[in-house]
Order: structure tokens, then sequence, then C-alpha cells
């Protein structure tokens, strides 16, 4: 459906309400939107997917929010804030990326920025939305796009109103923008697992020192450190990564991931204040 807002009269909502607007490239995307209880969330929160999309593939839960993201919607919105959730890949014809090797894939962090912009305006156009409280949030190729969608050295994002008050990235890809010249237009912080075999942390950590951010560096993490669900494994089906045809490591360490939100909490606290 076109939406154009939701109910300016927030009561409880602790389902997904899907709604659609225009991307700043003019593709017409769809999000998920969950808001707490309340008349005002504390400040809004957009969340971007990696590679794999925002939905379950198999189970119970195929179609809807993945465990990843139902976790952080449901802390998210435990904590008084909104959740946002666009879907950068379904829209374009695609289920996921990760299989795809990158300089093959037809999504990239062009499509990616572009959903982020539009995302962020589209926010603080809602009636239950505080302009100058609006967070990103990303996943790997999502906490890329986290990247894309604040970096100064980009007319658009220079140009987007309103600014994001805070950035958080786990476990993005940071070697195009350690090459791009870089500068953040909000508070950067980094979330990186210390073995990630995906998306290395080493060049994020370089970024971080470079741009005065933030770097959180979990120890004996993996990608996907902050999956509430499954356990490390091999993904032999992932092309990229730092061994080349080796496959990837993947899966959740419980502690990492609370060190992890505890800090995400603090941050947002931080930032709505």
């Amino acid at each position: 459906m076109l939406a154009t807002g939701l109910p300016g009269g927030v009561a409880a909502a602790a389902a997904p309400q899907e709604v659609s607007y225009p991307s700043h490239d003019g593709t017409l995307i769809k999000a998920w939107v969950v808001l707490p209880d309340g008349p005002v969330p504390r400040g809004s929160v957009v969340a971007l997917h990696g590679c794999g999309g925002l939905y379950a593939s198999r189970g119970a839960r195929r179609g809807q929010l993945n465990a990843r993201h139902q976790a952080m919607a449901d802390m998210l919105v435990g904590q008084g804030y909104a959740a946002v959730f666009p879907d950068s890949l379904s829209p374009r014809g695609e289920s996921e990326l990760c299989t795809q090797k990158i300089g093959s894939r037809q999504i990239d962090q062009t499509q990616r920025r572009a959903d982020a912009l539009g995302t962020l305006a589209w926010v603080a156009a809602q009636p239950w939305a505080t302009s100058g409280r609006i967070a990103l949030l990303g996943w790997s190729h999502g906490g890329s796009a986290v990247l894309a969608a604040t970096d100064l050295s980009r007319a658009d994002v220079r140009a987007q109103l309103p600014q994001p008050a805070l950035a958080v990235a786990f476990y993005p890809g940071c070697s195009a923008a350690l090459k791009s010249g870089y500068r953040p237009n909000a508070r950067l912080v980094l979330m990186l697992g210390e073995k990630d075999d995906w998306t290395p942390p080493g060049p994020c950590v370089e970024l971080g020192k470079t741009m005065g951010a933030e770097v959180n560096l979990y120890a004996d993490s993996y990608h996907d450190f902050d999956s509430p669900v499954g356990e490390v494994r091999l993904r032999l089906d992932v092309p990229n990564g730092v061994n080349l045809g080796q496959g990837v490591h993947v899966g959740p360490n419980p502690a990492a991931r609370e060190q992890a939100y505890a800090r995400l909490r603090e941050l947002l606290a931080q930032a709505f204040r």
C-alpha cells in the first residue's frame, strides 16, 4: 500500500506496520514500522538490513522480520523508540545478495544510500517523529549503507535534512570508506567482531582511528555475533570474504551481543536526551 504516514495518536502497536514511500532514486520502497506504547516515541531508529534482507527465509517466521531484526525491534520499542526497517531488496526484485559476488550485484551502496536518505526524510515527516531524534543503524551491507548515507563527501548527504543524531554500524565493510575520503555527518560508532572473516575488522578499526569514531571490538566474535539464534557455522555459499572460495564464519556470541545491545542503549539515550 502507499502510505504517507501512520496514525498520529500512537497507542500500543506491537505488530510491524507496512508503509511505502519513494527512495531518493525514485524507487518505491516499503518498510516495516514498529511503534512503542505511549503518545510520542523518545526517538526513531532507521535500521538497515544486511545482504540477506529483512526476512526469515525458512521456518515458522518465514516472510516475517528475521530473528535478528525482530530482536532489535523488540529492544528498541521496549526502550520507547520507534523502529523503521526499510526493505531495499524485494522492491528491486532481489531476495538476498550474500551469495552474489560483489562485482555482479545489481544493488550496491548507491541504492542503499538513496533508500537510507529517503527513509530519513519519510520518518522526519511523520507526526510521531522528532526530526532531531533519528538514528541510523545497520548490519554488514546495511552497516556499509550507514557509512554511505552519512558521508559528507557526497552532495546528496550534505543536502539531506534531517541529518541523523547517531550512526551505528555493526560489522560493515570499511575499505571503500577509507579510500573515498569519508567524513561522517553524525557521531559514528562501529560494532565489530574480532574474528570476522567476512567483513574483517581491520579497515574499520583504521577508519575509526582516522575519524575519531568509537570502535567496539568484541573478542571471540564472528560476523552476525549479535544474532539471537543459531550457532557459529561456516557458510560455503558466500563467495566474498577474506578467504575467497573458502566460505565465511557466521554466528552468535551471546556475551558480545549483550555488551553491544547495552552500549547501543546508552548511545541512544545520550543522542536523544
